[in-house]
């Protein structure tokens, strides 16, 4: 009689052999599906970093035009207008005469204010005489509108100049932050706070407006344009952003961002 065992011996570890060859077939085929899905999502990310970066650099040139145009042919047109009205003498009619040199003096005072906002849309100009003051003019610029009160507060400790790339994102943040403030809060104070410690840049920004809901930390899903492109900004150089708001308790924003 023949033996069948070594036979079904056989089977059982060719059997086995299969099972355990395809369990790794299997296996292999899992991790190369994820490492290609990881490989894509990182490829994504990049892209996605990538195309935000030259969103915001299209933004920066664009608004660095509107600066130089504001300054060099708005400014120039305005100073020339002011050389005309001096130009003309009526000291024989004083009534004529005072609304010359009242022309002439908001002619001045538009010059000023002109220069003073080609500088803040010429970001990189600005914070080349350093982050704080740059912060500096654009708190005096909310501040002379005269509808907020504007507490600034910035510690020695913040290294002047120390990147100036950073420094001119920073300054855009706490420009987008203003504007938010100004179309949206409906606020009559800001607290804003620059501070520097153990490598990290800390810009806080609280006001008393109507805030929004919901209560606690809001999802970037949950903000609008101006609150996502400040989230946008801090993250092209590796900032977190933090924003927490309240129906009639105002809104608080905190940035914190590797520095220098």
């Amino acid at each position: 009689m023949h033996d069948t065992k070594p036979e079904i011996f056989y089977s059982v570890i060719l059997i086995s052999i299969f099972f355990v060859l395809l369990v790794a077939v299997i296996i292999v085929t899992a991790l190369l599906y994820h490492s290609r899905r990881r490989l894509h999502q990182i490829e994504v990310a990049n892209f996605q970093t990538i195309l935000t970066q030259t969103q915001l650099e299209v933004q920066e040139q664009t608004l660095q035009t509107i600066g130089t145009e504001l300054h060099d042919n708005v400014g120039q047109l305005l100073s020339l207008t002011s050389l005309t009205l001096n130009s003309i003498a009526l000291t024989d009619n004083p009534k004529v005469q005072r609304k010359i040199n009242e022309s002439i003096e908001l002619t001045l005072h538009a010059i000023g204010e002109m220069r003073q906002l080609g500088h803040l849309l010429q970001g990189d100009r600005l914070v080349a005489v350093g982050l704080v003051e740059a912060i500096r003019q654009l708190v005096s610029w909310m501040e002379r509108t005269g509808k907020y009160e504007v507490i600034y507060t910035a510690g020695d400790d913040v290294p002047p100049g120390a990147n100036a790339d950073k420094d001119l994102i920073i300054f855009r943040i706490t420009q987008e932050i203003f504007n938010n403030i100004i179309k949206h809060a409906a606020a009559s104070h800001i607290n804003i706070s620059l501070q520097h410690a153990e490598g990290v840049l800390n810009l806080r920004v609280a006001d008393n407006g109507i805030g929004f809901p919901p209560t606690g930390d809001v999802a970037p899903s949950r903000q609008g344009m101006g609150l996502q492109n400040i989230h946008k900004r801090a993250g092209i150089i590796g900032g977190e952003v933090s924003i927490s708001s309240s129906p009639g308790q105002g809104t608080r924003i905190t940035v914190c961002i590797p520095y220098p």
